[in-house]
């Protein structure tokens, strides 16, 4: 009697355990009300937007210059370094003189006999002036000779003049003609005088023409040889610009192509970016951009389009065209080399109704925003025009300023609301 009762206790106990766990379940759920979905909301605004077209470029300066050896020797004298400002022409660093070769070494005496060859062409008046002697003197024999040529084309006076056998002067006059070879005499005098008087009117010419005489030309040729053959041994500035690398060291042997210097004028950094072939008609000249480095943490640089290739390069598949931003506003924080992101304005829209790109849904092929009416979400049919990153225009759509656009609408008719 007492297990039966034991074993009815253990199953009575059991039943009434469920039992309770059942009520308990059916209890709570009954007393759950049904949630209502929350939703984030912004008002439909008007605002300003800039459409963007967004690429990635390294800077690099307007000229760069890479100056390496181009004659064999030891290194004398370095007269720069790293961060230092020079100017074009300045001697950057120079080759002991014995250590050269003898041409280099014989430029040195070349270069100044050429220089004063100029400088007398240049600067001496006494050329000058015999060179106009010179003519004034031709023009007198031309003239003579065009005389006396003319005085033989009719009768001339003809005098024979002779001493008797007592010494006294005999002179006897009579009319008559000049005899062919006379003529032909003449004739040759004239040539001479003629050519003569164009000669020294040439050697005028030129030593008026000074700077752009030939003989100027090829003294400055001459000095110019001589100045080439010396600069083997230098290393030059070609422009005002700042040394950004620097590799001699006095003592040093270098050969033809050892680098010396590198050379960037930091006043003008560039940027160029490729654009897609989709972007390109977009982007125009003189059209802003701004420009974020991942070396330089929370500061945003600006710049304008100064360049936009018209030709593509196709890689992988994809066209795309280097566009040149230049910046206006860098500082020394922008070096060349460094990687910036560039979004360049294409497009700039005043005062106008903004849609949030993160509302904005595909449904059945169209372009929807939700709005919260009567605490209920309603899809609104729109079309945009141009966009940036966060927001687009509203171009068309039954929304006013004010609606309250739903940035989280609902799911459920798929992850984007799709139909």
């Amino acid at each position: 009697m007492r297990q039966f009762f034991s074993r009815f206790s253990r199953r009575v106990w059991i039943i009434v355990g469920v039992v309770t766990v059942i009520l308990l379940i059916a209890a709570f759920s009954m007393s759950r009300q049904p949630e209502q979905a929350v939703f984030e909301t912004v008002p439909l605004e008007r605002g300003d937007l800039a459409a963007s077209v967004g690429a990635t470029g390294s800077v690099r300066a307007s000229r760069t210059a890479l100056l390496n050896w181009q004659t064999n020797g030891n290194v004398g004298a370095v007269n720069a370094v790293i961060g230092d400002k020079v100017s074009g022409g300045d001697a950057l660093a120079e080759l002991d003189k014995a250590s050269l070769s003898q041409n280099i070494i014989l430029a040195e005496a070349d270069l100044v006999n050429a220089q004063q060859a100029l400088e007398d062409l240049l600067e001496s008046d006494t050329a000058l002036i015999e060179a106009q002697k010179a003519v004034d003197k031709a023009e007198d024999a031309y003239e003579k000779a065009y005389n006396w040529r003319m005085e033989l084309n009719g009768k001339i006076d003809i005098k024979e003049v002779w001493y008797d056998q007592f010494g006294n002067l005999k002179v006897k006059e009579y009319k008559g003609y000049a005899s062919p070879e006379t003529i032909a005499q003449a004739d040759q005098d004239l040539a001479l005088a003629e050519a003569k008087l164009e000669d020294a009117k040439r050697e005028l010419e030129r030593l008026l023409k000074g700077e752009e005489s030939d003989a100027v030309k090829a003294a400055r040729a001459r000095v110019a040889a001589a100045e080439a053959t010396l600069n083997l041994a230098r290393l030059i500035a070609p422009f005002d610009g700042t040394v950004t690398q620097a590799n001699p060291v006095v003592g040093d042997q270098v050969i033809v192509g050892s680098p010396g210097f590198r050379v960037d004028d930091l006043s003008r950094l560039l940027v160029d970016v490729q654009v897609s072939e989709v972007d390109i008609n977009s982007v125009a000249l003189e059209q802003k951009a701004t420009l974020t480095f991942d070396a330089v943490l929370n500061q945003e640089y600006h710049g304008k389009v100064v360049e936009v290739g018209q030709a593509g390069d196709t890689v992988g598949g994809v066209v795309s065209f280097t566009a040149t931003v230049e910046l206006t506003d860098a500082d020394e924080q922008v070096k060349p080399g460094m990687t910036a992101a560039v979004s360049i304005i294409v497009e700039e829209v005043a005062d106008t109704l903004l849609v949030p790109n993160r509302a904005v849904r595909l449904v059945d092929g169209e372009r929807v925003v939700y709005i919260l009416k009567d605490n209920l979400p309603q899809p609104v049919k729109i079309t945009l025009g141009s966009s940036s990153d966060t927001m687009s225009v509203l171009v068309g759509g039954d929304l006013k300023e004010g609606d309250l656009i739903i940035l989280n609408p609902p799911t459920n008719r798929g992850p984007f609301g799709e139909g």
